[in-house]
């Protein structure tokens, strides 16, 4: 397009890591970076075994973009992956390694907020200190899903993104590890999906 803008059909990750404010906060700093580094390591590990392409990080949080006719699936497995990692491997490690989070209480948690739809990608900024930047429905939602706060549940994707899944991203056993939920996103009201499952590795 004009001005070297793309118009891509993508499907959007965000990964977000929870109480970042009180870890850095409450604890030293090193711990605190490590704790940082190490979800944003292993989110980054699954999303490109998954096939997405990373676009940016801001803080704790990484964004990036799903491509392809499975763009939906492979979304949406990796949002249960990243689920298995910070359960199964970060928050064990990090109790067993860091004595000050083990007494504190404090539990490693995260979500991520997966939506798709048609987006313009623009190069923004000055020449020498510019980045693409996704204007569109679907990287708002994302970004804003990721930042749900719920128990147990920590993949929430789009109505769209469901329906445009493969069964076998959807369903383990013939179990349905989905369940449908009306929210506010963004001061919009839709139906999304969120799931408190995780996936092996």
């Amino acid at each position: 397009m004009k001005n070297g803008a793309v118009l891509l059909d993508a499907v959007y990750l965000y990964a977000d890591l929870a109480d970042s404010t009180r870890l850095a906060r409450d604890f030293n700093v090193k711990v605190a970076a490590k704790v940082i580094r190490s979800f944003l390591d292993a989110s980054c590990r699954v999303i490109r075994a998954r096939g997405g392409t990373i676009t940016s990080f801001d803080g704790d949080r990484v964004m990036a973009i799903f491509v392809g006719d499975t763009k939906n699936s492979n979304a949406a497995k990796c949002a249960l992956q990243i689920n298995y990692a910070v359960k199964k491997v970060i928050r064990p490690a990090v109790t067993a390694r860091f004595s000050t989070i083990r007494e504190s209480g404090f539990v490693v948690s995260h979500c991520v907020g997966v939506a798709g739809g048609k987006t313009m990608l623009v190069r923004g900024g000055v020449r020498g200190s510019n980045d693409l930047v996704s204007i569109g429905r679907a990287p708002n939602v994302a970004a804003k899903l990721s930042d749900v706060r719920n128990g147990e549940f920590h993949s929430y994707i789009t109505e769209s993104v469901y329906k445009n899944m493969l069964d076998s991203s959807k369903m383990s056993d013939k179990t349905n590890m989905w369940t449908s939920v009306s929210r506010e996103v963004g001061g919009e009201k839709m139906t999304v999906y969120k799931s408190a499952w995780t996936w092996n590795l």
